[in-house]
């Protein structure tokens, strides 16, 4: 794996880097490029894992030939690779948001509610394989899977406004809409001149601007430091106004209030204006203060829109390469006039570490481990020797360091994170690939660290078979202790403490409900 520089590095940095190392590995991108290339989209989702929950022919009877071209269109464009590299993600092991339906595209229905081209991720509980679905979401009540947590699509999550992010003849836009931005607006160029002032505690805060928090991971601008400091806090405020305009545009609304999540409990309440129609439009903070309910109605700003493009941020810190990137997301940022210009450092090459790990000092010389056969073997002793002394191993006796050597690389090897971070991101074929170029392609392995990661991500993707089959419908918390499957069962070892209800046995629920005391041994 490569270095990381845990002192100069922010968090968000090092998990987004994590992210574009695993998370889409240059196979997928390979094998999902090759298909959607001669047209076949089906095979593209499938080569990106993404699951198709849509019948074509199914939606022609519904709905009419005319939605069906557009749709399959939009399918043939959609490059699910593209996709699944721009998804929202979680701290701090990067995985995707879980639980999101995330409209991709609109298109006109006789009904009061428009349809949607959507991609939705599973829950948490059954994310095993990092796997997504893709589906039409015909309104409230038609077209949603009744055990997703949340089958309406998202409003701070919305790619329809963001085709760039997945479609492959719109990819080019990137550049310009990643959030680099243009010669910054009068009351934009205000707030990002006053960004660090707002967030800097020992400044007193202007009224009517919206403060931006500060990530406390970043770090200060020293000139020891070996890469360039990250003082940007990731907000792409030169590019709200413009956002917020196709966002409202798209509402239906010229011009208008809008909302920008700031963090779990704030948001800043901005205002669309523009002097007359011939100027660019501008933002500024909402004058009256509104109830809560008129700002939870208030159109938000998408995720995509409010923070500047992830690679943007690694290309500015010398943290990845160009090379290293989606072919059309390099395209789109080395294009003449982009951002990953000279504005980005070059990326440190690792050392090669000293020794050779295939090297042993064994008995005052040092012996060599390579694989013969499809098994990692000690190639400098005889085969009946090593025999012999694994039958002693066996009794109990004192291993040679050639055999012990072998044993922790079955047990736990040095790339074992690298193989828990292809796990995690559903890279299983990368996983078992790392684990044959170390071990061979037939060996056994031991019981250890090794052999419980890829056991636990092989009975993980069982809860995620269930959750596509409905078989486990409901949330994991909804569930009483006890109520005999897994998931209750797991919630029980961790300590969880049900809610009471119909389901929960009577005896639990007398003793829950019960008003009675222990005795403290205290009469009167």
């Amino acid at each position: 794996m490569a270095h990381h520089f845990a002192n100069t590095i922010p968090a968000h940095l090092s998990m987004w880097r994590r992210v574009r190392e695993y998370a889409v590995p240059p196979s997928m991108i390979e094998t999902a490029t090759a298909r959607r290339a001669v047209g076949d989209w089906a095979g593209a989702c499938a080569a990106a894992r993404i699951d198709v929950d849509l019948d074509l022919r199914a939606v022609r009877n519904r709905h009419g030939s005319d939605l069906v071209t557009h749709l399959r269109t939009d399918l043939r464009l959609l490059a699910p690779d593209l996709l699944r590299w721009h998804m929202p993600r979680v701290a701090p092991d990067g995985r995707l948001r879980p639980g999101l339906t995330i409209s991709l595209a609109h298109y006109p229905s006789s009904g009061a509610t428009p349809l949607q081209l959507v991609v939705r991720t599973p829950p948490a509980w059954a994310d095993a394989g990092q796997r997504m679905s893709l589906a039409l979401w015909e309104g409230s009540g038609n077209g949603a899977p009744w055990h997703h947590p949340h089958p309406h699509p998202a409003r701070r999550f919305r790619l329809d406004l963001h085709r760039h992010l997945w479609d492959s003849g719109r990819s080019g836009e990137l550049a310009r809409r990643c959030g680099r931005g243009g010669v910054p607006s009068v009351a934009s160029a205000s707030v990002g001149q006053r960004r660090s002032s707002l967030a800097s505690p020992d400044r007193a805060h202007e009224p009517g601007l919206p403060v931006l928090p500060n990530r406390p991971d970043l770090p200060e601008r020293t000139h020891r430091s070996p890469r360039p400091a990250v003082t940007d806090s990731g907000w792409a405020v030169t590019s709200w106004a413009a956002e917020a305009e196709l966002l409202l545009r798209a509402e239906g609304r010229p011009r208008g209030a809008f909302t920008v999540r700031l963090g779990a409990r704030s948001r800043a309440v901005l205002e669309l204006v523009a002097p007359d129609d011939s100027h660019a439009p501008t933002f500024r903070p909402l004058r009256e203060a509104l109830p809560p309910h008129k700002i939870a109605a208030l159109p938000v700003l998408p995720e995509a829109a409010a923070r500047v493009l992830p690679d943007l941020e690694l290309l500015r810190a010398g943290l990845v390469a160009v090379e290293r990137l989606h072919p059309l997301v390099a395209a789109a940022l080395t294009a003449p006039g982009s951002v990953a210009g000279s504005d980005s450092a070059p990326v440190a090459v690792p050392a090669p570490e000293p020794g050779d790990p295939h090297r042993v000092e064994c008995r005052g010389e040092v012996h060599r481990i390579a694989l013969r056969d499809g098994v990692l073997t000690a190639i400098d002793h005889d085969p009946a020797q090593l025999r012999r002394e694994e039958l002693l191993v066996a009794l109990g006796g004192p291993a040679l360091p050639c055999l012990r050597a072998i044993e922790a690389v079955h047990r736990s090897p040095e790339a074992l994170p690298a193989v828990r971070e292809r796990l995690g991101h559903g890279d299983v074929a990368g996983a078992l690939a790392v684990v044959e170029g170390l071990l061979g392609p037939g060996a056994v392995l031991r019981d250890g660290p090794l052999r419980e990661e890829l056991a636990s991500a092989a009975a993980r993707r069982i809860d995620h078979g269930l959750f596509r089959s409905g078989l486990v419908a409901e949330h994991p918390a909804a569930g009483a202790v006890g109520d005999g499957n897994a998931l209750g069962a797991r919630h029980a070892e961790a300590g969880h403490r049900p809610r009471l209800d119909r389901r929960t046995p009577h005896d639990m629920r007398r003793k829950r409900s019960s008003r009675a005391r222990p005795r403290t041994g205290l009469h009167r």
